[in-house]
């Protein structure tokens, strides 16, 4: 709500005196809030907003625009925006039901042409993607920021939502043999390359473990992790009746990702920690 105030002047014979001070208050009858169906967000993760514009006043609120600053910084002077608007993923609903709106990317992204009727609500339904300037370091977030203007509102209406990053390992494997062609009662090494490109290390409660079934089986098997030695049943089992390997859980720890972020563009690259068990065997 709004408090204004007026004073009137007076004049007569040369001379002006004042009036009194009359103080009103205008009552805003448009309430808007904004939040995210997820709290956290990754790289390059979609994540769903839902706007709600609620009026409370006994006049149809017409031709709103709503504009959204997708959570836009400044870095070195300029602006980074580390969300992207998700094409024709918007969606208006008027008291529930499905209407016609026109977002514009941006940014900002803005969507045009909403009505809310008297008495009632509009809700305003869209994905964004995080970008490449989200920031990725531990307890890293992204604050998304939404304005209504429009005809019979006396100030701009905002609301705003917060969400952060996942505090936590993030991994993927990858597997290569060595040589490729492999002649038979020869020795072959198996690859296996960790890599973490979350902003967590993940240590031994993690619990990482390695499973793989050789198939032909291998003997004599050596094992290391990270170059060192590694020791059957205190960090791996190894089955050679049936060829399956599997790690210890736990004896695996990876470490967390480093971020860099551009000092000319401000976009955010991603190094991650990297662990390497290799599996060396006779076919």
């Amino acid at each position: 709500m709004a408090i204004f105030t007026n004073q009137a002047t007076l004049s007569y014979n040369g001379l002006s005196t004042n009036s009194n001070i009359a103080t009103g208050e205008i009552v805003e009858v448009l309430s808007m809030t904004k939040t995210s169906l997820t709290d956290t967000y990754d790289n390059d993760e979609n994540v769903t907003y839902v706007i709600t514009l609620t009026n409370t006043g006994p006049t149809e609120l017409t031709n709103l625009t709503v504009t959204n600053d997708l959570g836009g910084y400044n870095f070195n002077g300029n602006p980074v925006y580390p969300l992207s608007y998700t094409n024709e993923s918007a969606r208006l609903f008027i008291n529930g039901a499905i209407a016609p709106v026109t977002a514009t990317a941006g940014p900002p992204l803005t969507f045009t042409g909403v009505s809310v009727p008297a008495g009632g609500n509009a809700v305003i339904v869209y994905e964004a993607d995080s970008t490449g300037f989200a920031p990725l370091e531990a307890n890293g977030n992204i604050t998304n920021t939404a304005t209504a203007t429009g005809a019979g509102l006396t100030a701009p209406v905002t609301a705003l939502d917060t969400i952060t990053v996942n505090n936590e390992p993030n991994l993927s494997i990858t597997k290569a043999i060595t040589p490729s062609t492999v002649t038979e009662n020869s020795r072959v090494t198996y690859t296996f390359t960790i890599q973490n490109f979350g902003n967590a290390p993940a240590e031994a409660a993690a619990a990482a473990s390695i499973t793989d079934t050789f198939n032909p089986i291998l003997e004599n098997i050596a094992v290391s992790i990270d170059g060192a030695p590694a020791t059957i049943t205190t960090d791996y089992t190894y089955n050679e009746a049936t060829g399956q390997f599997t790690t210890v859980p736990g004896r695996i720890v990876v470490p967390a990702a480093t971020f860099n972020q551009d000092q000319t563009t401000g976009e955010v690259t991603t190094t991650p920690g990297t662990t390497i068990v290799t599996v060396t065997g006779t076919i």
